[in-house]
């Protein structure tokens, strides 16, 4: 066989081998290398090459070589966790974007004495440096295996395993767990490592079901790495939206309205208002119809589009869903279906397409407790919705406009350069999760996939993001913390009309089924904020802020000046606050600086005598003297162009 890696060098050979001895002949490995991809698939470095392949050697650095690196820690904790609490039973224990985590059955919820305990029978296991085997078994004996342990959530992971496909354990020492892998070579290679939480979590995500301990970690080879990381987590901390929002005053939560129902106070209302009207105003530019259609409908609305089918799990239900001797009710979890009847109102022509509907929509959707956080994952949030009914031969137009569009608004709130692009396709094997054919599916995603390569979109694929109705291009970014949610969605839809009988008259008189595309401008624009609000630390520009100037008198005699410019300032749209306190001067420019004002004016018996304000930045620069009327046409050029200073 001939084995071919991605560093050009080749090995050829009649014998089995592993990746690890194919690259020590060629004299290529290091100690670095962890895993490494053959032919695209993520495996351990012993696993045995036996046909022609490509082989791509992997570090820490790699995200393969991370994702093995982290799962393997994962195995260390829960090691450790048996060792010590032999009655705790093991679920699952995955590598995630920031690092892994196990769940456990536990009889309650560790400690932080008990964590303290994990994390040092964990450094013995490293300084043991177990081997790591992996090894597989005919189901019944997989089964007896895990039975025989006391596993009894390992025994339902079993029963899910496809006929035919392997069941595969990985050994440590006296720790066996069912597990996919890849390892290490061995536990020794974990040098640092730290339990960082420790929550409760649904088994299977699903709050019908046991809460489980759930406990986090990071993992690193080297003990600096850590640091460095430790740091800037600590660093991120400082901008976490979820602390720093309730600081500057922008939204807060209260145990008895709910969980994930934040309330935007008035600096974070002003915010979101600002940033509705400018998203309404652009879309009336671009050709968009504006629509307002009711929170809530009968299950018959959804049954139609699916929704009732496919997602009655994450809506709210007024009503019993199962007596259809009563009217049930369901606030809505998108509009799509509410703004197809306009489009139904009365017989449209080809003539009318494309037919570009936008809405200000607030939706609900019910998340699980665990989800929740801050603005970013919420129960009731507000989005940038709108459909597009077209002619087939307008896709790639209509879809092109509108990922323009996305871009342009991610630009301009400063956030796209730190944005990357899922394209969500189905998943063939999982059927009842979808509506439509496979000949539909291969239609739309392979029109979709034209489209995404004609606009040179670097994306990456997730299969079985898709909606249940079609692909989607999904514009993913991460909060401070690394974790990954979607900010704007483009989907492509060739089912939902359908469903609902809709069609166009086209230039032959005849009935055609139109093309639909789902998308956000800016998506949500509560994550959009607690995103904002993390990318700039709190310090909005200025177009943005809900405070653009504050206008501080020096003493009480200049109240009455103040009180004029503060006045000329409002009088043309300027967000401006009077701070008339009998305070000090230093006492007022620092709290404005807390508070992230763009500027502050302060007034005096020079600045009244000539008509001029005395200018300061939050960043604390002095940028002189201004009249009045020149610092407003300064200002309002600022506002106007939307700078990110």
């Amino acid at each position: 066989m001939k084995i071919v890696f991605s560093t050009g060098e080749v090995f050829e050979t009649e014998n089995e081998l592993s990746v690890y001895d194919a690259a020590r002949e060629l004299g290529i490995v290091s100690r670095a290398h962890i895993a490494a991809e053959v032919d695209g698939e993520l495996v351990g470095m012993t696993y045995k090459l036996s046909s022609d392949c490509e082989v791509k050697l992997l570090t820490f650095d790699d995200d393969g070589g991370k994702h093995v690196f982290r799962h393997t820690a994962s195995h260390i904790l829960a090691q450790a966790v048996k060792r010590l609490y032999p009655q705790v039973k093991l679920t699952i224990g995955p590598a995630i974007d920031t690092g892994f985590y196990y769940d456990f059955d536990a009889p309650s919820h560790f400690s932080a004495e008990d964590i303290s305990a994990i994390e040092s029978e964990m450094s013995k296991i490293v300084k043991e440096n177990y081997l790591i085997e992996r090894f597989t078994l005919p189901r019944d004996e997989a089964k007896k295996l895990m039975q025989e342990r006391g596993e009894d959530y390992k025994l339902l992971l079993i029963d899910r395993i496809p006929e035919g496909e392997d069941i595969s354990f990985y050994r440590q020492g006296e720790f066996v767990d069912l597990c996919a892998g890849p390892h290490l070579f061995s536990t020794g290679a974990v040098k640092a490592f730290k339990l960082t939480q420790c929550t409760g979590a649904y088994w299977e995500g699903n709050s019908d079901n046991k809460m489980l301990c759930r406990v986090y970690g990071i993992a690193f080879p080297a003990k600096d790495q850590m640091r460095d990381y430790l740091a800037k987590l600590e660093e991120a901390r400082k901008n976490d939206h979820n602390k720093l929002g309730r600081e500057l005053e922008l939204f807060t939560t209260v145990d008895i309205i709910g969980q994930g129902l934040p309330i935007l106070l008035p600096k974070g209302a002003r915010i979101v208002q600002t940033l509705q009207r400018w998203i309404e105003d652009e879309e009336q530019k671009r050709g968009y119809l504006l629509t307002k259609t009711p929170f809530m409908a009968k299950r018959e609305l959804y049954k139609l589009s699916g929704h009732w089918d496919h997602y009655l799990d994450g809506m709210f239900v007024l009503g019993d869903p199962d007596d259809y001797s009563k009217d049930c009710f369901a606030l809505r979890p998108m509009t799509c279906p509410f703004q197809y009847q306009v489009f139904l109102n009365r017989q449209r022509s080809y003539r009318d397409l494309p037919m570009r509907l936008g809405e200000t929509s607030t939706l609900f959707r019910n998340e699980d407790s665990g989800e929740m956080h801050g603005l970013i994952r919420v129960r009731q949030f507000t989005i940038s919705e709108g459909h597009l009914i077209l002619r087939p031969d307008q896709l790639e137009d209509e879809f092109r406009g509108c990922l323009e569009l996305a871009k342009y608004c991610l630009t301009t709130v400063g956030l796209y350069d730190k944005c990357t692009f899922r394209f969500s396709q189905w998943d063939p094997k999982n059927r009842e999760k979808y509506i439509g054919t496979e000949e539909m599916w291969d239609e739309a995603q392979g029109a979709m996939k034209k489209i995404l390569e004609d606009l040179g979109v670097n994306y990456f694929v997730g299969v079985g993001e898709a909606a249940f109705y079609g692909p989607k291009l999904d514009i993913q970014y991460k909060n401070v913390f690394g974790k990954e949610d979607t900010l704007v969605t483009i989907q492509i839809d060739q089912m939902l009309a359908e469903q609902y009988d809709m069609y166009y008259i086209d230039e032959n008189g005849q009935k055609v089924r139109p093309y639909i595309i789902h998308r956000t401008s800016l998506g949500c624009y509560e994550r959009t904020l607690a995103y904002m609000i993390e990318e700039f630390g709190g310090a909005f520009p200025m177009w943005l802020s809900p405070t653009q100037v504050e206008v501080i008198p020096v003493g009480n005699d200049f109240n009455d000046y103040a009180k004029e410019v503060a006045e000329k300032l409002s009088a043309v749209g300027i967000r401006v606050h009077l701070d008339a306190r009998n305070e000090k001067i230093g006492y007022k420019v620092r709290e404005a600086t807390m508070q992230k004002i763009p500027y502050m004016l302060v007034v005096g018996e020079r600045e009244k005598e000539n008509g001029t304000v005395s200018v300061r930045t939050r960043k604390g620069q002095d940028e002189g003297t201004k009249s009045v009327g020149e610092f407003i046409s300064y200002a309002l050029e600022e506002i106007a162009s939307k700078k990110i200073k």
